[in-house]
């Protein structure tokens, strides 16, 4: 039976746009008690899995170098923190530019230069060009190494979970009865930039919102659960008209002027259990 955190803090690693930190606190008012697996199918940082702690879980993203990242934390984290060390010590921008523009050679390199270029990009944006390369220039952060982190409690962690890099409704069709699914999407809505917005290296559409849905619904026919995170769009609001909607305020840190930062409006939909 699943329960609320346990005592032992353990923070995301990662900053990710659109990252889910804000809602952990609420988590223990609205996510039931579950008995089997938890899942989740867009993965970013993974902040309400590490803030749950669940015994045991299914993560996914698509982002290959995220998994790969995970991956190392969960089977290595002392060799990728002993890199993020030399990282540290070598940061200035000329050397933020030369590891950007190089590829790693293995996993452990892969999690070493996604990290650092993560905590000292701009506003730990994710962004890659045509060719798949990422390209977010450098930002204000100094710091590699984080009094925070806890690469040995991360890892920990993660050995409960099983980490895959798939599509999302190949984790959603692996939910059965008593599973708790996360799912946190791009906030595509119909009629807006045409209904399509990158989601890593491929754009992620209005049809994938709809095919999303219709992964969920047969998810909860099966019997399992699932809270979803989306934009407060009529568009949204439709497509789940079948289940329970709450609405949320979320702070905005991302947008490059302060003129645009504040305050949006989103929904947590409740699918499953009331």
């Amino acid at each position: 039976m699943h329960s609320p955190k346990n005592n032992t803090t353990v923070l995301p690693f990662l900053k990710w746009a659109g990252g889910k930190r804000w809602l952990a606190p609420e988590c223990s008012n609205i996510i039931p008690s579950f008995t089997g697996r938890y899942i989740e199918p867009f993965l970013g940082s993974g902040a309400i899995f590490f803030y749950l702690q669940p015994a045991d879980a299914l993560l996914s993203d698509t982002n290959e170098e995220l998994i790969e990242t995970f991956l190392a934390i969960q089977n290595d984290w002392m060799s990728v923190l002993r890199l993020l060390e030399e990282h540290h010590k070598n940061h200035c921008k000329e050397y933020y530019y030369k590891v950007r523009s190089n590829l790693p050679s293995g996993s452990i390199d892969t999690a070493a230069r996604f990290i650092y270029l993560n905590r000292t990009c701009w506003n730990g944006l994710y962004r890659v060009n045509l060719r798949g390369q990422f390209n977010v220039p450098i930002g204000t952060k100094t710091k590699v190494l984080l009094d925070t982190d806890r690469f040995d409690l991360v890892s920990e962690s993660l050995k409960k979970a099983t980490i895959m890099n798939q599509d999302f409704e190949e984790t959603i069709n692996a939910a059965k009865r008593g599973d708790f699914l996360f799912i946190d999407p791009p906030y595509t809505v119909k009629h807006n930039h045409n209904g399509f917005i990158k989601y890593n290296e491929k754009l992620f559409s209005w049809d994938d919102q709809m095919r999303l849905k219709n992964a969920i619904t047969r998810a909860v026919d099966r019997g399992a659960m699932a809270l979803i995170t989306n934009a407060s769009h009529d568009s949204i609001k439709d497509l789940y008209r079948d289940f329970i909607q709450i609405p949320k305020k979320r702070k905005n840190a991302i947008s490059g002027k302060s003129e645009f930062r504040g305050h949006y409006d989103e929904i947590l939909i409740k699918c499953g259990y009331s």
